[in-house]
């Protein structure tokens, strides 16, 4: 049986990834998050509450774990990437430098980082590959450079002592798990619309054109695409982009979250708020190299995904 440390496990993809290797007897799982994690988890996991920054907490975290998959970090919407560019490059290398030396100092199988689509954020190559990274422009935003920055740390591991890595890049998660903020930007832009929708609010606010593209990608999927890779030999000292394949312009998603609410078709209308300075225009992966190396492909439709979320939200606004 392996024993695999879930960093950031509270959060929405952590939480996925933790019911994902709870379903699968081959695993345990212990989950480092300093957030409280949820009854269920705390039942099914051992938990470790450390700051993760500190060598001392990342080494405690890791300790008889044979695999790590790396989710902790600074994340958030586009308005948060703008507001804390600083914090969020600190805070991240930081763990990077603690979670990773003790990885290698303790001699994991297998470290799963989990970086960002952002990494791909002036991509001009479409659908955008793997292999394309190095001739990708480097990303203007922090949080960007920042999930970049982490790629290079287990690349540069691997280089020097061999470390085995596996990058996995999720593009436009969503699903049930994470709360919208009273702040447009903040969070996602899948809760962040709901809210709007349910709120009445009316016409529906979108920052930029809405012509922009995103590939959104439900937790459970990504979940799955991130243990495929960490079991997997072919996943060895690779890099994946885990990702849904269907391009929807942000009008579009707006339209389906509008409809998943219920709000009436016919009364669809949007109000273009003036958008960030980085704010992506198209986002759209290839998956060819996951589906061939790993067998992996997403299976939620955003509909559905959607919809799932949509009734998550509902019955936490019921519940509190």
């Amino acid at each position: 049986m392996s024993r695999v440390l879930v960093t950031g496990g509270a959060g929405t993809i952590g939480a996925a990834v933790v019911r994902r290797l709870l379903a699968d007897p081959a695993y345990e799982v212990r989950v480092s998050d300093q957030r409280m994690a949820p009854q269920w988890m705390r039942e099914g996991c051992e938990v470790h509450t450390g700051d993760l920054r500190l060598p001392v907490e990342a080494r405690a975290a890791t300790k008889g774990c044979s695999h790590v998959i790396h989710l902790a970090a600074i994340v958030g919407g586009i308005a948060n990437f703008h507001r804390l560019p600083h914090t969020l490059t600190e805070v991240n290398n930081a763990l990077y430098n603690a979670v990773i030396r003790a990885a290698l100092d303790l001699e994991v199988e297998r470290f799963v980082y989990v970086s960002s689509s952002m990494v791909f954020e002036r991509a001009e190559l479409f659908p955008t590959p793997e292999d394309y990274l190095p001739q990708c422009p480097v990303p203007l935003s922090a949080y960007g450079f920042s999930k970049l920055t982490g790629e290079v740390y287990c690349r540069a591991a691997h280089e020097e002592h061999g470390f085995p890595y596996t990058i996995c890049r999720p593009f436009n998660a969503y699903g049930p798990g994470e709360v919208p903020d009273d702040e447009p930007g903040i969070a996602h832009a899948v809760p962040d619309l709901i809210r709007k929708v349910l709120a009445g609010q009316r016409p529906l606010e979108i920052f930029g054109s809405g012509e922009q593209t995103r590939t959104l990608t439900h937790v459970d999927d990504i979940a799955d695409g991130l243990v495929a890779a960490m079991s997997s030999p072919a996943g060895l000292n690779e890099d994946f982009n885990i990702s849904a394949s269907r391009e929807l312009t942000v009008a579009e998603i707006a339209r389906i979250v509008w409809e998943s609410c219920g709000a009436d078709p016919k009364k669809f209308a949007l109000k273009h708020l003036p958008s960030f300075a980085v704010d992506v225009q198209r986002r759209w992966p290839s998956i060819e190299k996951a589906r061939e190396l790993l067998s992996w492909e997403s299976r939620i439709e955003v509909e559905e995904g959607v919809a799932s979320t949509v009734h998550w939200l509902r019955g936490r606004q019921a519940a509190a």
